[in-house]
């Protein structure tokens, strides 16, 4: 018997228990621990059937991945646990699986080649595969059809997100939702239930042209959704299978289509990101022995849209939080606009209307600087301007209890002179929140040159109440997102002074795998804030940053993006772009005046020179020690700026590419236009 796979007897029960902590992961000896005690059941004249759970927190949280990596590297063979699985399904004694916390990937797997399932109400059952870039390969695109039908089979391994257990029970795919788990599974065991296999069941609908039009409508919703992701479509095509061919052969198409993803670029940058998200927790010089800081009471400190979401934020944590500003209405604007918020929540029944009601009473207005002193941390998220901030610290220091955090939502300014304000600057810290906070799930987590070790153990565990990724950055302008999207916006807006219209410049991003074009970006976010960035860049001797742009001129004509209707676009009430003739106009003609050289850019090169100059300042930042790895890099852009997961994030990207490729690339510019193109040594190690 495996280490990994216990057994003990109740009765006339054999109880199965996966104990491979922290999650039960389907690591090698796990299934086969698994089989190896179904088939001692079958010869013991005093077992009656068979119940197969998890120790722990959960059931089976699905396949160990570092294996994947095992398999592409040729270290192990091609996983197949069909074999194991068939042979569980294949008991002539009934096997019950027992389910808790999750059953997920190849956690369900497991279970649907069980005979029957029962399930705590709080279990979360799901194929995410595809978020990894694979398909469910232990026979869920065939089993889990069988169950609960075609339709719902697409959406759960097309889609990759997981149902509750009484959803569950309502598709077919759990036969009992249970409050005592084990009890339950005995009293279903001791009454013997007739073995039946789920691979002997019909696919519903039967026919197979309307089993095509549902995975082909499927497919179609995954490419919308999903754009330019390889998985999604190859898992439509194998639960599509399971309706047009015999469970064997379904099984076989399955294995091919799950070999095609786990060895194609898609999935190594998937798995890439899983890893990275893991790695970015861990400080190379934080030590276990360094204990957070109690975090039980927040304030924020600035009532404007960043100040709201991020109130809201700590709201969803269940962490009391108060809400200051100078300005009263600005207050009353932030609690109606976190109200609304909430209300939506509840409307499309993600809330329930109580909770949603619990957490607008988590937030307190506060017109003055009244309950400050009972806050573990106050977070200031005022207007982006540096002697602002600093007396706004030396006032927070004066109001808030010795010991406190206090923390900065600046987006580029300097932690060490708003710490040099205070006089606990040990204490301050830099916890740059991504708009809008409540979606977003980066912090960036600035650590200046006093704040201590204690102060950034508590952001890191801070963060994971807030349901964040937190990536540490040294402190310097821009720290590591902004530092990077500056040059790649520099360059889109060159671009557009060469030739390309703007619309052809996000476009380009777009498709090649961008959430939005860069441009775009800036309408959004506001042409003046980076116009303020790029100037605060340029008196820190940023020196490769244009001093002059045609973005400038925009700023001065009031055109400053989506909040003023027209910025390199212009705005509707649905504020979606629409390109404006007149700014195509004012390009050529201020290249004229500058004297810009016209050319003709196709979608890869606009592509090719945006991300070298990203790709470019994130080795710059990691030889300078701003960013830890190339993976906090690759994590600040994939969930801060929509940098395409499936491409496993700009350095990610690089290497994948080749570091010496860009690097010629980049020197080959250095010669021609000058220092903005200077290539990293980073690209040559």
């Amino acid at each position: 018997m495996s280490e990994l796979v216990r057994t003990h007897r109740q009765e006339r029960v054999l109880v199965v228990t996966v104990d491979n902590p922290p999650v039960n992961a389907l690591s090698p000896g796990v299934a086969e621990g698994i089989v190896e005690a179904v088939r001692a059941a079958q010869t013991d004249a005093e077992i009656d059937a068979i119940i197969v759970t998890g120790a722990g927190r959960t059931f089976v949280a699905g396949a160990d991945i570092k294996e994947f990596g095992r398999i592409v590297a040729g270290e192990r063979p091609m996983l197949d646990l069909n074999p194991l699985f068939n042979e569980i399904e294949d008991s002539p004694k009934p096997v019950i699986m027992a389910l808790h916390g999750t059953a997920l990937g190849g956690g369900l797997e497991l279970a649907l080649a069980g005979h029957y399932r029962i399930a705590y109400a709080d279990t979360r059952l799901g194929q995410p595969e595809v978020k990894l870039g694979l398909i469910p390969g232990g026979g869920g695109t065939e089993r889990l059809p069988r169950l609960v039908g075609l339709e719902a089979a697409l959406e759960m391994c097309v889609f990759g997100e997981p149902v509750d257990a009484r959803r569950a029970l309502q598709l077919g795919l759990v036969d009992a939702v249970v409050t005592d788990l084990l009890d339950a599974a005995l009293a279903f065991a001791r009454a013997r239930p007739r073995p039946r296999r789920t691979r002997d069941k019909a696919v519903k609908p039967i026919d197979s042209q309307r089993a095509r039009a549902l995975a082909d409508r499927v497919a179609a919703d995954s490419h919308r959704r999903l754009r330019h992701q390889t998985a999604p479509l190859a898992a439509a095509e194998a639960v599509w299978a399971s309706a047009v061919l015999p469970f064997d052969e379904g099984l076989q198409r399955e294995a091919q289509l799950f070999s095609e993803c786990l060895f194609g670029e898609q999935s190594r940058a998937l798995i890439h990101a899983f890893f990275g998200e893991r790695t970015v927790a861990r400080i190379p010089d934080l030590t276990k022995d360094v204990t957070a800081l109690e975090v039980s009471h927040a304030a924020v400190v600035g009532a404007g849209t960043m100040g709201a979401g991020i109130a809201q934020c700590y709201a969803n944590a269940g962490i009391p939080v108060l809400l200051a500003d100078v300005d009263p209405e600005a207050i009353e604007r932030a609690l109606a606009l976190i109200r609304a918020a909430y209300d939506a929540q509840v409307e499309k029944g993600r809330l329930i209307p109580k909770e949603a009601q619990s957490r607008v009473a988590l937030i307190t207005p506060a017109p003055s600087w009244e309950g400050f002193d009972h806050c573990d941390i106050i977070v200031e998220a005022v207007f982006e301007d540096l002697d602002l901030k600093k007396r706004l610290f030396a006032e927070l220091d004066a109001a808030a209890r010795p010991g406190a955090i206090l923390a900065s939502n600046t987006s580029s300014l300097d932690i060490d002179a708003l710490a040099a304000s205070t006089k606990r600057p040990e204490l301050v810290v830099g916890h740059h929140f991504f708009s809008p906070a409540p979606v977003m799930k980066l912090l960036e987590v600035v650590r200046g040159s006093s704040t201590s070790a204690q102060v950034l153990a508590t952001s890191m565990d801070l963060a994971r109440r807030l349901n964040k990724i937190a990536v540490v950055s040294r402190n310097s302008f821009g720290f590591i997102g902004n530092r990077m999207f500056l040059p790649y916006r520099s360059q889109a807006v060159a671009i557009a002074e060469e030739g390309a219209e703007p619309w052809m410049v996000d476009k380009a991003l777009v498709d090649w795998g961008m959430a939005m074009g860069p441009l775009a970006v800036g309408d959004l976010s506001g042409l003046d804030v980076f116009w303020r960035i790029k100037h605060i860049a340029q008196q820190l001797g940023r020196g490769h940053l244009d001093a002059q742009t045609f973005e400038d001129r925009l700023v001065d004509q009031g055109r400053l993006g989506q909040k003023s209707g027209a910025g390199w676009y212009v705005y509707c009430d649905d504020r979606k772009p629409i390109p404006d003739p007149d700014v195509e106009h004012q390009l050529r003609l201020y290249a004229a005046e500058m004297a810009i050289p016209q050319r003709d850019f196709t979608p890869e090169r606009i592509a090719e020179r945006c991300l070298d100059a990203l790709i470019n300042e994130g080795a710059r930042l990691l030889e300078e020690g701003v960013a830890l790895r190339d993976v906090d890099v690759d994590i600040v852009f994939l969930y801060g700026f929509g940098f395409p997961a499936w491409r496993g994030g700009p350095m990610f990207y690089a290497t994948r590419t080749g570091k010496k490729k860009i690097y010629e690339r980049l020197l080959r510019r250095y010669e021609h236009f000058g220092p903005f193109w200077k290539p990293s040594e980073w690209l040559l190690a």
